[in-house]
């Protein structure tokens, strides 16, 4: 299959610190426009412009124009994904930390 039709892997675009912390941002606000976000990091607007990029293709962002100006809100519905994965383990090592401590009292 053609890398471009693929959705970007959910894991895969919040691996990077960037890109966590442009979620962050995204998530204390509405919407923010590209310059506004620039702000926050040590990098230009086109390095911000392409993890926005494959945060979008993740389905993670959703942009929308506005003028001239192309403004960016957080869409979190596909972090479900993230949650369901790390309540499994919550739950895995939760059940494996009871069992020791039931261990850990019959001795």
């Amino acid at each position: 299959m053609n890398e471009k039709n693929q959705e970007r892997d959910i894991y895969v675009a919040i691996a990077d610190p960037t890109r966590r912390k442009l979620l962050r941002l995204l998530a204390d606000v509405e919407e923010l426009p590209l310059n506004e976000l620039t702000v926050h990091f040590e990098m230009g607007r086109t390095a911000v412009s392409k993890h926005l990029a494959i945060l979008k293709e993740a389905g993670l962002v959703i942009s929308r124009k506005v003028g001239r100006e192309t403004r960016y809100r957080l869409n979190a519905g596909p972090l479900r994904e993230i949650e369901d994965w790390v309540s499994f383990y919550r739950r895995f090592w939760s059940e494996r930390i009871s069992l020791l401590n039931q261990i850990l009292e019959e001795e």
